[in-house]
């Protein structure tokens, strides 16, 4: 079987302006205090792959424009809709007001586990990321409907923050998909 690599015209890539206009799934990544710049920029870029509908930064989560963030974002900070706030709880409490199922992603007491997460596709949601060290802060999590855990089997049980955003990001849409 022979297989050929598809140029980069043949990828159907809409624009930025058609990405703004596009209809989106139904959830939000709110980003606490994410201290890599690269770890930013790839959760946009991937938000931006699966047509996140918006994105919060809070605390010392750094903010577009920069350099550092672009690099591994490529763009996407211009197509996703952004927001900073001070505080992840005011993020928490405000999608939570507004209708969202807010998750956060954390080993917890009580935690779903990812592959046993049943969603309603009439329902929005929103995920929390923490830290790189110290993950998603409790007060965070007691504002949070509930928390998700990704099952890991290995000596570490813990994931890069961008990586952990790929996975819950990835198996949301699908679980939520409507395009």
């Amino acid at each position: 079987m022979s297989m050929r690599k598809l140029k980069i015209t043949e990828l159907n890539r809409i624009s930025t302006e058609e990405f703004k206009e596009a209809k989106k799934l139904p959830l939000v990544v709110v980003l606490d205090d994410i201290r890599s710049l690269h770890n930013i920029g790839s959760v946009f870029r991937t938000s931006d792959a699966f047509r996140i509908e918006h994105i919060y930064l809070c605390g010392i989560t750094a903010v577009p424009p920069h350099a550092e963030i672009h690099k591994t974002a490529l763009g996407a900070e211009f197509s996703v809709e952004w927001t900073y706030v001070h505080n992840a709880v005011e993020a928490v409490d405000n999608l939570k007001s507004n209708g969202y199922i807010v998750y956060s992603i954390e080993q917890a007491e009580g935690s779903i586990m990812l592959d046993d997460l049943q969603l309603d596709k009439q329902q929005k949601y929103a995920v929390v990321l923490g830290n790189e060290v110290k993950g998603v802060g409790q007060e965070v999590i007691n504002h949070s409907h509930g928390c998700i855990e990704i099952p890991q089997y290995g000596t570490k049980h813990s994931l890069n923050v961008s990586v952990t955003a790929g996975i819950v990001i990835w198996d949301l849409f699908k679980k939520l998909t409507a395009f």
